[in-house]
């Protein structure tokens, strides 16, 4: 018997799924099912030869030919308004070598000879020795302009001599307290700025104008839909060194109806201030909710990145030798101050989006969260931790407790050059096993939602699967091994399964968003974001989900990408 919406019941269906199986995200497995689709919502999932009888000679028949139809994919942790002005600027991240980064810069250089600054990103830092690139490098290929470049994750930047003059940032300068200026043997800059030693330099950098801000959110956002995601939580909404305030840039785009996609905005928590910053914040929310886009979260981040040494760790990280340093990482806002904050956000309705990657980071989060519980009873503001790099075993169970969404970004649980030479030897073995423990977070009852950090990483949302199902990466993936054969996988034992894996980057992100009463699984009377897959990956081997590929994406019923024959 066909399943139909009752206002519907009998009406003709603009497009039909036929063909394939559906992945509804309600349950463990595929369904044998088609799917018809009318004024933008589900209207039926059924049997096809029921679905077909909702369609007639105007009705767009997709034939799944075998694939998958999923709902479609929502990334809770990206950053596209500033992904798309890289990918307009000088980018790097196609490039896995030094001279491949070098050429592009030179290239970049050559045809931009009037930009007063060469900026742009995406430089891995397991290409350099010890993940410090340095000055001279950049001095070869541009010594008359200023460069500025940021490495993958954000959390580092590539700086040539004459940005360091203009920043006035010599063998004097100090340290800033949230950051680390890498230094030769009389302590003059290398080149490589960490976390907020970059500001020393980003100060000085032009910022983009906004018809380049709007167009770099237009490029990401057609980028995106090619993967098949149709909404996303962009982690970072303000003002910051180098871009305008995506906060504009999002609400043009909500406004002038560009913005196709649903988005969530997390408004950034500026750890320079206190809780006198709350008032801006709930204006910026009342103002910040147009059209496709509401930014209901605010982003507090808590720490840095195991590879510099700033993500924020219970015991010290080891050194080469392996033995322990004087050094733990970065906590960006004390304890006390994030208690009260969290608390006052929660008590405001504000959703709570953290960056907490070390042990350290995570419990001081999982604190806060427990306080503002206590002082406010339970909400459905739906806080989230992302990254979570490491946990220690103690809070896993905590996750389920506090009702807060373990956000993974899972293409880092693999084995690759970043990890294996630039993390596990100063993490040591026991703290290295505990990394990324997706396994136990899900078998502790937490609820999972995913994304990419991109640019920080791809943000192929089928290449994240795979590693969390494989714990390694695809052979085709940008970090896959330079031969293209399969690494050794990662702690298997915190494998997910495909459906766990598949419903966190769907119904679990929808959670996280407030959106699953219209998107996150295919059901009648949900809104029609859909993605053909070109396969069905339940029906061929875990190690070639990574070969699966987009065919179409649709929101609300219409086409957003159709992959070329």
């Amino acid at each position: 018997m066909i399943q139909s919406s009752p206002a519907h019941s009998g009406q003709r269906a603009d497009t039909v799924f036929v063909g394939g199986r559906v992945f509804t995200a309600t349950g463990p497995a595929p369904i044998e099912a088609a799917v018809a689709v009318a004024d933008g919502r589900i209207v039926a999932v059924a049997d096809e030869a029921s679905v077909r009888l909702l369609a007639d000679r105007d009705t767009e028949v997709v034939d799944l030919a075998g694939g998958l139809l999923v709902p479609g994919f929502q990334d809770a942790h990206v950053h596209p308004a500033v992904a798309g002005v890289q990918m307009l600027r000088c980018d790097l991240s196609a490039e896995r070598t030094v001279a491949g980064y070098l050429a592009v810069v030179a290239e970049y250089a050559g045809a931009n000879p009037d930009a007063p600054w060469i900026c742009g990103g995406g430089w891995s830092m397991d290409v350099f020795p010890g993940g410090v690139p340095t000055r001279t490098m950049l001095d070869a290929v541009v010594p008359d302009r200023p460069v500025l470049l940021t490495n993958r994750d954000g959390h580092g930047a590539w700086v040539n001599s004459a940005a360091l003059r203009i920043a006035g940032v010599d063998r004097d300068t100090p340290d800033p307290v949230d950051g680390r200026i890498e230094r030769t043997a009389d302590d003059s800059p290398v080149g490589t700025l960490q976390e907020g030693a970059m500001d020393l330099v980003a100060a000085h950098v032009p910022v983009a104008t906004a018809d380049e801000a709007h167009a770099g959110l237009l490029v990401a956002q057609q980028h995106l839909f090619s993967l098949g995601v149709t909404g996303w939580q962009d982690a970072m909404i303000g003002a910051f060194p180098g871009n305008p305030d995506n906060y504009q840039v999002y609400l043009r785009a909500a406004a002038d109806g560009s913005l196709r996609a649903r988005v969530v905005g997390a408004l950034w928590w500026d750890r320079e201030r206190g809780l006198e910053q709350l008032p801006d914040l709930e204006e910026r929310r009342r103002g910040g909710q147009v059209g496709r886009f509401s930014a209901t979260t605010v982003k507090i981040m808590q720490d840095g990145i195991a590879e510099n040494f700033t993500a924020s760790m219970l015991e010290p990280y080891l050194d080469r030798c392996g033995c322990p340093t004087q050094n733990s990482g970065l906590t960006f806002v004390g304890p006390d101050l994030l208690t009260e904050a969290v608390r006052a956000l929660d008590r405001a309705g504000f959703q709570v989006h953290f960056h907490a990657l070390g042990d350290r980071a995570v419990r001081e989060a999982l604190d806060a969260l427990a306080a503002a519980r206590e002082a406010n009873g339970p909400s459905d503001n739906r806080h989230h931790l992302a990254h979570l790099q490491v946990i220690h075993p103690n809070d896993l169970a905590r996750f389920a407790e506090l009702g807060a969404t373990a956000n993974i970004q899972a293409l880092w649980a693999a084995h690759e050059p970043q990890m294996d030479e630039l993390t596990i030897p100063f993490l040591g073995p026991e703290r290295a096993a505990l990394q990324y423990p997706f396994g136990d977070l899900q078998r502790a009852g937490a609820r999972l939602a995913a994304g990419s950090d991109w640019s920080v990483s791809s943000p192929n949302p089928i290449w994240g699967i795979h590693v969390a199902v494989n714990r390694a990466v695809p052979v085709d993936a940008p970090n896959a091994s330079a031969d293209r054969k399969p690494r050794e996988p990662f702690y298997p034992e915190q494998a997910l399964t495909l459906a766990q894996a598949l419903t966190a980057y769907t119904a679990g992100s929808a959670w996280v968003n407030h959106l699953d009463h219209v998107t996150g699984t295919v059901e009648v009377g949900k809104q029609a974001d859909l993605v053909v897959l070109d396969r069905d990956p339940f029906a061929h081997p875990a190690e070639e989900i990574g070969l699966t590929r987009v065919l179409r994406t649709y929101i609300d019923g219409q086409a957003v990408f159709t992959a070329a024959p």
